[in-house]
């Protein structure tokens, strides 16, 4: 298992590559890439994320300890940015292996899921007219619903 919380852009085909490369027995490697998404008027000029450090990474743990207690995986990959982010830039990856693709598919969802309501960072959405921190979204705390764990409640 793999935890990187930083502030420095990440190469996501090095990384791919080198994750699927340590997979001996492993059938399937899911990944995904988070990208700044522009906001609604085209004007984000940065996305600032905030995190405290020593915290982020142990929620980020707990929840990737969680995923490998759901599904047999062989290993998880996590990168996840931090700082002032332009729009198409990569903010994070989730890598997951598996001997069966379900286990990757669902693992990593179920990652993504999570770290998306439940890891401790907070974004600022910042234009060229102001600033304003993002808030939870409906949508996000409904696609933990299906997980029914309490993880990180």
């Amino acid at each position: 298992m793999d935890i990187r919380v930083q502030d420095a852009p990440f190469d996501l085909g090095a990384e791919s590559g080198s994750f699927a490369a340590r997979q001996s027995g492993m059938g399937a490697v899911v990944t995904f890439t988070g990208i700044v998404r522009n906001n609604a008027a085209g004007d984000l000029r940065e996305m600032m994320i905030e995190h405290y450090p020593g915290m982020t990474e142990k929620a980020i743990g707990d929840i990737a300890m969680e995923a490998s207690s759901r599904w047999n995986l062989g290993d998880v990959l996590i990168i996840h940015r931090y700082g002032a982010l332009a729009p198409q830039e990569m903010i994070m990856m989730v890598a997951t292996s598996a001997p069966h693709r379900s286990d990757a598919f669902e693992a990593a969802e179920f990652l993504m899921d999570f770290l998306k309501s439940r890891a401790p960072f907070w974004k600022k959405e910042v234009t060229r007219e102001s600033a304003r921190w993002v808030e939870a979204k409906d949508e996000d705390e409904d696609a933990l619903s299906r997980w029914s764990s309490g993880v990180a409640d």
